[in-house]
């Protein structure tokens, strides 16, 4: 079986990076991934998509990249479900194995 993505966009914000309790690093990510084609509209669609990063590879994204930053991201799709009120609830989020700095450094962290 094979179960791997790899994504290139743009971070929708500042990556938040939090510990768990055995302080692990973790961040979770929204990427919007622009799709190959127009809308009847003529406008380029985006998807978002939810990418949770672990240890190292979210404390460097954290340190090193914005809201707007190119980032390419490999990883694995996940799934998990829970209920909310009785009803089930489905979640679909990349676990990302590694990033890449895809764009140049913004510029709020060039000029400090």
């Amino acid at each position: 079986m094979i179960n791997q993505v790899i994504l290139v966009g743009r971070l929708t914000r500042d990556p938040e990076i939090r510990y768990t309790q055995d302080g692990q690093a973790v961040a979770n990510v929204t990427l919007a991934v622009s799709r190959n084609y127009k809308s009847q509209a003529g406008e380029i669609e985006a998807d978002f998509v939810n990418c949770t990063l672990w240890r190292k590879t979210a404390e460097n994204t954290a340190n090193f990249c914005k809201k707007g930053s190119i980032i390419g991201v490999t990883g694995r799709i996940q799934t998990r479900s829970y209920d909310n009120n009785g009803r089930r609830v489905y979640v679909t989020d990349v676990l990302a194995e590694s990033v890449k700095f895809m764009g140049g450094k913004p510029r709020e962290l060039v000029e400090q």
